[in-house]
């Protein structure tokens, strides 16, 4: 019996990962809000040395699924492969969403987070999920983007002749 749970259970991750798609996402995030995000992201990185990605996904891919894998996994892998951890001073800040299982994930580099714990970074996922539940996808991604800015701003604050080189695409990745 436990194996047929297990196999409903798994199917029924398939379809919810099937089911929402693209269109989801710009439902959640029309093109002119990932527009301004992209902005906030930009004019945050003006006061610090950090780099900030902003992904948004609508279901997990098939190889994920199969292997029950969660949405954290999912969220270190695009931190890699977006190359927020490729930064100079290695305080680059992945924000990731997964609409299918309404996960949000906050991975940050090891400079970064050897300076905020992990309660911290727990209590903005929960801040932005609140947000989310009401369908305000823009004012929480926006809320963390602020909250991250000052993050940033406190451990890695550029200096008044500083510039911050951009090293990573300040507009939103949608897969």
């Amino acid at each position: 019996m436990a194996s047929d749970a297990t196999l409903f259970s798994k199917l029924g991750r398939i379809w919810r990962h099937r089911w929402i798609d693209e269109a989801a996402v710009r439902h959640a995030l029309p093109a002119d809000a990932l527009q301004r995000l992209g902005g906030r992201v930009a004019a945050s990185e003006r006061r610090h040395s950090g780099e900030i990605r902003l992904c948004i996904e609508a279901g997990l891919p098939m190889s994920y699924l199969w292997r029950h894998a969660p949405a954290r996994e999912r969220a270190v892998m695009l931190f890699g492969k977006l190359r927020v951890w490729d930064t100079a001073h290695n305080n680059g800040v992945l924000i990731y969403l997964l609409l299918a299982e309404h996960a949000i994930e906050i991975v940050a580099d090891r400079g970064i987070h050897a300076r905020v714990g992990e309660a911290e970074w727990a209590a903005m996922t929960q801040r932005m999920g609140a947000a989310f539940r009401e369908g305000r996808f823009e004012d929480g991604l926006t809320q963390a983007l602020e909250e991250i800015s000052a993050l940033l701003v406190e451990h890695f604050p550029l200096g008044e002749n500083d510039v911050n080189v951009n090293e990573l695409p300040d507009e939103p990745v949608v897969l």
